[in-house]
């Protein structure tokens, strides 16, 4: 099996295809899931609408979706009741929202 996977690596702007007009590359048939342009632009409009947010805000949706910590312990770190932080990361979320919309 390890012989058989052994395979000399092929450049990815390597034509696949060629009919007389554009080439198609080996490039051309790989997709990038992670690296979409939708994406990238999410990420950057999510980062902006956060540096909107006020300082406590930033700090419990950082807490809470970066760090994973459940609202409990968020409110044991900074000291306010698991209800205060519920109502925070709602209004929170729903500014973001309105933001990226």
């Amino acid at each position: 099996m390890a012989l058989d996977s052994i395979q000399e690596p092929v450049s990815l702007f390597e034509p696949i295809y060629n009919d007389g007009g554009d080439p198609i590359y080996v490039m051309d048939q790989i997709s990038d899931e992670q690296n979409q342009d939708e994406k990238w632009l999410e990420v950057l409009s999510i980062k902006d609408a956060m540096q909107k947010l006020n300082d406590r805000e930033k700090l419990i949706l950082t807490l809470r979706f970066y760090r994973g910590k459940t609202q409990m312990e968020i409110a044991d770190q900074i000291g306010i009741s698991q209800a205060q932080v519920s109502r925070l990361e709602k209004s929170a979320l729903g500014q973001i929202r309105k933001q990226i919309q």
